[in-house]
């Protein structure tokens, strides 16, 4: 486990990409949400592995892009900040099955024991050429992984409907509470 790792998670459109960037500002390392970079590249490159297309495509590129953004990141110091994990990716797949192996990456690829989740945000949710879900879509996917890191041993922390600012501050609050803090880089 790399109690480093530090997730976001929740509702898409709930402000995650915000937060990251706010805490890309602050110094933290960070790492953007594999599902947008899938999104563009297959956009792209014309490809069909998109979540309104093929979702169980989707969901293994974004497993394997989750894996290598780990990776990528165990040498860099303090916290790391992901946009979405590979719980995500891994839930993703439960409407369309997955095999046992898949089910066992989120026990073998730890993050930090708290998850910060976005809850739905209707002022602030809007979709674009890479954010097909509707509303009711969303909140559906915020339900299931509400329930997919709990099975997998995380605590979650809703984060408020508030200014990206005290988000961030709530998010290192927490952080500097935890036995596991082991500090930032760039402070």
């Amino acid at each position: 486990m790399s109690s480093r790792f530090v997730v976001l998670s929740g509702c898409s459109g709930g402000g995650k990409s915000t937060l990251l960037g706010e805490l890309r500002r602050r110094g933290y390392a960070t790492r953007d949400e594999p599902g947008r970079r899938i999104v563009q590249a297959e956009i792209a490159a014309g490809g069909s592995a998109l979540p309104w297309v093929d979702l169980e495509a989707f969901a293994r590129r974004a497993i394997e892009l989750a894996l290598d953004d780990r990776e990528r990141a165990g040498d860099w110091a303090g916290w790391v900040f992901f946009d979405r994990s590979l719980i995500d990716a891994v839930a993703a797949l439960d409407p369309v099955g997955a095999d046992a192996s898949i089910g066992r990456l989120p026990i073998t690829h730890r993050y930090h024991p708290a998850v910060f989740l976005t809850p739905p945000w209707p002022e602030i949710y809007e979709t674009d050429a890479e954010r097909k879900l509707g509303w009711d879509e969303a909140v559906a996917e915020y339900d299931r992984l509400a329930q997919a890191y709990p099975k997998f041993g995380y605590r979650i922390v809703v984060l408020p409907r508030a200014s990206v600012e005290q988000r961030a501050d709530l998010v290192l609050a927490e952080l500097a509470n935890c036995p596991q803090q082991v500090g930032s880089i760039g402070r």
